[in-house]
């Protein structure tokens, strides 16, 4: 792994204060739990929606049915795993192409597999310029990529930025590189303590700064100007989901259902005394018992109310 290069610039350090100040911040910030995890919830959807529309997959955070997307599914799953106590602890060749099988689950018979063809950047001519490593050297260079990583002596916030430069200049899969590149930055963050509660999404940034985006990633192995980006992204993003934290609005305990249950319940609110059989032909690809079990919870936070037993229970709203 050589080529390679960077320097940490006056504005990196700058960042790199601005981020370590905003890290005592959130670790002191004593909002509600209840409005934190809100936050975070919608923080982790919106980190998967915007890595999807960065990559030109249709998806907008205000369709109230987006997590049902498959892309969108994968991404909500791969980042709550990534940033979760189950994640490894130490960064690996595994570790990444798990996180691709996430994302391309019952997408394509590709996921977990390097790329088997060559990878290029064209220009309008049909020029080459930039071509990512044969696909032959792939199995002998990630895990290179791998321990290089592991060994960059340099802060936490830079080392996932180059991590994620790197990655994505190895272009090692055939679809899905530049969701795994910010998994990747997402996941080491995570690890040395810069998860900022999950606060930090990068991701929407990227999506409206895409044309800087693309810039810094152009073809060069001089990682600094991505770097600066990466930090600057971190910055906005985290000071973002403070202003939300502070400007909150009242903790509704429907808040903190997730998607599918939220989902459940603005229906049974929109449809006071539906049956189950309703429900289930609204959520036709869910299992039986796995609707059940929302139902059931929902219940026991006392949000809805059932009527009737067996076949004749309906469901309306607590509120109503």
């Amino acid at each position: 792994m050589t080529g390679y290069r960077w320097q940490i610039t006056p504005e990196i350090r700058t960042l790199l204060d601005e981020i370590n100040a905003l890290k005592i911040v959130v670790t002191k910030y004593p909002p509600q739990p209840e409005i934190l995890e809100s936050v975070r919830r919608r923080n982790l959807l919106k980190s998967a929606v915007y890595s999807a529309r960065v990559e030109d997959i249709p998806a907008q955070i205000t369709d109230p049915q987006v997590h049902r997307k498959i892309e969108i599914q994968n991404l909500l799953s791969a980042y709550s795993y990534v940033l979760s106590p189950r994640a490894p602890k130490k960064f690996s060749e595994s570790l990444i192409s798990g996180m691709h099988r996430k994302i391309l689950k019952n997408i394509s018979g590709s996921a977990g597999h390097y790329r088997s063809e060559s990878w290029g950047i064209f220009n309008q001519a049909g020029i080459a310029v930039y071509l990512a490593p044969a696909h032959f050297h792939l199995p002998n260079l990630m895990p290179e990529y791998v321990r290089y990583t592991n060994q960059i002596q340099e802060p936490a916030p830079v080392i996932a930025a180059i991590a994620q430069f790197i990655f994505e200049k190895i272009h090692p899969f055939a679809d899905g590189n530049g969701r795994v590149g910010r998994l990747i930055s997402t996941y080491l963050l995570h690890r040395f303590g810069y998860g900022l509660k999950g606060l930090g999404i990068f991701e929407e940034y990227t999506d409206n700064n895409r044309e800087e985006y693309y810039r810094v990633l152009e073809p060069n192995n001089d990682c600094t100007p991505f770097i600066e980006y990466f930090l600057r992204s971190l910055v906005k993003s985290t000071q973002d989901s403070l202003s939300q934290l502070t400007s909150a609005t009242p903790f509704r305990p429907e808040d903190y259902l997730l998607p599918r249950r939220r989902e459940i319940l603005a229906i049974i609110r929109d449809h006071p005394g539906c049956s189950f059989d309703f429900l289930s032909r609204r959520f036709s690809a869910v299992k039986p018992s796995t609707l059940h079990y929302d139902l059931l919870q929902l219940l026991k936070a006392n949000l809805i109310t059932k009527h009737g037993i067996t076949r004749a229970v309906v469901y309306s709203s607590a509120s109503s």
